[in-house]
């Protein structure tokens, strides 16, 4: 094959990589791969969640409407997880994304959420994040809670206040324990940043929890997830399944390029 034939199969291929990666992470819902334990989902612009600023026309979702019995690493009565599928990373890799925290419980009740990299063994690495309701001051990190070891932007992060309208809430969207100078609003989009210290194959997980009632929920949306500038589902760890037909569409072309070399040279 010439090198200008060569350039045509490889200006090719490199077009469709980028057309298959081009989706934003949830435009389809939530990802193959990542697993939910309670109430996870996919939404576009609703109530006083706007779209990220990382684009798409959907971010993904937990909420604790609709959660399970012992899902947070602080305690709490019911809530939600979603985890993503292994992804690998190389050391000095930035992992990245944007979240919004919305209440509408009562600083008393203290709901909380939260983002945390762990490894292959489920194990944490790192509790990037935390947020948790309270009537005043900055709500990230949760009261009580470590530090994140993510860089978030803003860092001073105080709630906007009032019953906040999102449909993930449920029967509680628009409602807000003892009033909205008691803790309920949202943060709005923050974004964080986070350099992973070592290569290996890691999950992220987000989650959200109800403290120590089940009344008037919480939610977590989040989105932009990317590492090392790639998008999370890029970089996943394949699991010996068979190919996505995106890739098998890849393997094809390149296939037919090798046909093509060989009907050259006979």
């Amino acid at each position: 094959m010439s090198m200008t034939k060569l350039s045509w199969v490889s200006a090719l291929l490199i077009s469709i990589s980028s057309s298959v990666s081009a989706i934003p992470l949830f435009d389809s819902g939530i990802p193959a791969g990542w697993n939910c334990t309670g109430n996870c989902g996919t939404a576009g612009a609703d109530g006083v969640v706007t779209l990220a600023p990382s684009g798409g026309s959907q971010y993904g979702w937990v909420s604790t409407n609709g959660g399970i019995s012992d899902v947070g690493p602080f305690g709490g009565t019911d809530g939600s997880v979603l985890r993503s599928g292994l992804f690998a990373a190389v050391a000095g890799d930035n992992l990245q994304f944007s979240f919004n925290y919305v209440t509408s419980d009562g600083g008393g009740y203290a709901d909380y959420a939260w983002a945390r990299l762990l490894d292959n063994t489920m194990t944490e690495v790192a509790m990037l994040f935390t947020a948790r309701t309270k009537p005043v001051g900055s709500i990230v990190p949760g009261q009580d809670m470590p530090l994140p070891t993510a860089t978030l932007t803003p860092t001073d992060v105080p709630i906007i206040p009032g019953g906040p309208l999102w449909s993930v809430l449920g029967e509680d969207s628009g409602k807000c324990y003892l009033g909205p100078t008691q803790g309920c609003g949202y943060t709005d989009w923050i974004q964080s940043d986070y350099e992973i210290l070592a290569a290996g194959n890691y999950f992220l997980e987000f989650g959200v929890a109800n403290w120590t009632d089940t009344l008037y929920d919480s939610g977590l949306a989040f989105d932009g997830v990317t590492v090392g500038g790639k998008p999370i589902d890029e970089v996943t760890v394949p699991d010996g399944t068979v190919p996505e037909p995106a890739t098998l569409a890849l393997m094809g072309f390149g296939l037919a390029g090798l046909g093509f070399a060989r009907r050259k040279k006979a």
